[in-house]
């Protein structure tokens, strides 16, 4: 069975655009929009949980060279 690849952060945002844009249609059914809300919101929590993961990586150079935790 195939790994499912993740998505990376930039392919996720086109990913919750083309779900805004799919909501905004007002030809969309309820069910249909009440899945795809439930969809983005997963991804959108996904996204948050490995933006916050980067951003507690991230380090800053210090004059001397050395570095030190970005706050």
């Amino acid at each position: 069975m195939a790994e499912k690849k993740e998505k990376s952060i930039e392919e996720s945002f086109a990913a919750l655009d083309e779900m805004v844009k799919k909501l905004e249609n007002e030809d969309i059914s309820l069910e249909e929009s009440f899945k795809t809300y439930e969809e983005g919101m997963k991804l959108l929590k996904d996204v948050n949980g490995r933006i916050d993961t980067v951003e507690k990586k991230m380090q800053k150079i210090a004059g001397d060279g050395t570095t030190e935790e970005f706050t």
